[in-house]
């Protein structure tokens, strides 16, 4: 696989280390290592608006050091009217348009997510990874 787009879900569960997920995206990335991993300025808003609530500067860094592992996929214009799309058609909020948007732009191969209703708007290129059955 190339280019694998990864939801703000799954780094939070990574670095919040969430007891019930984290060790599922762990093997996941690490079977999928030959791919590249690519993330979105929305998924980094989406992952520190916690850190930044709770006032834990230590999980934010933890972010930003993990943010610069992954390949940093730019929002151009298209990708919002891509979400437009996306929203009006299949009823996705906001920010999830936006991801899938910025994963079909990109020309990425899947989008890793564990939302099953982003995995039946993208025909095929989401996939809830968190689910035994799924993964690519």
């Amino acid at each position: 696989m190339g280019l694998i787009y990864l939801d703000a879900c799954l780094l939070i569960y990574l670095v919040e280390r969430h007891a019930r997920w984290a060790e599922q995206v762990t093997a996941a990335i690490a079977e999928a290592a030959q791919s590249r991993f690519g993330i979105s300025p929305l998924v980094k808003l989406e992952c520190l608006v916690g850190p930044i609530r709770r006032g834990d500067p230590v999980l934010e860094r933890a972010y930003v050091e993990l943010f610069d592992q992954f390949a940093p996929l730019e929002m151009p214009g298209q990708v919002f009217l891509q979400a437009a799309q996306l929203r009006a058609r299949f009823g996705l909020k906001t920010p999830d348009a936006l991801h899938l948007a910025c994963a079909q732009y990109h020309g990425c191969d899947a989008f890793w997510t564990n939302d099953e209703r982003l995995s039946r708007a993208s025909h095929g290129l989401a996939h809830n990874i968190l689910q035994q059955s799924s993964c690519c």
